[in-house]
């Protein structure tokens, strides 16, 4: 079984920052694909970001310049640095990874619970 537990949602002011952070544990083989999504109230999700086992990155065009993505492969976690945020990021942020379960031997896809970021002044 696998659990994603992410952090750093938070309420934060606009042109402010935050850091999410999101750690797979389990009985896990392989990490493909570590990213993140968000779904704001009324709205379809969305990708934010990604980023792939060789270190190639791709993001949202509304978060070019602003986010960053990360991962450390040793930790099995992957990380979203947020820069001046807008009211418009506003949304539950929500984690991703496709990953290959130790005993399995097709990549399959999980999602965390996500953790809400605020932006208002």
């Amino acid at each position: 079984q696998v659990h994603l537990v992410e952090s750093g949602g938070g309420l934060v002011q606009p042109g402010g920052s935050l850091r999410l952070s999101c750690a797979a544990s389990g009985s896990i083989f392989s990490i493909d694909v570590m990213g993140w999504y968000r779904q704001a109230p009324g709205k379809q999700r969305e990708l934010v970001a990604r980023i792939f086992a060789n270190g190639l990155t791709n993001s949202a065009d509304s978060v070019k310049g602003r986010f960053t993505i990360s991962r450390d492969n040793a930790k099995k976690t992957v990380y979203l640095q947020m820069n001046s945020l807008k009211p418009e990021d506003a949304a539950v942020y929500i984690c991703y990874t496709r990953l290959k379960v130790v005993g399995r031997y097709v990549f399959e896809d999980y999602w965390g619970q996500g953790t809400q970021v605020t932006v208002s002044s």
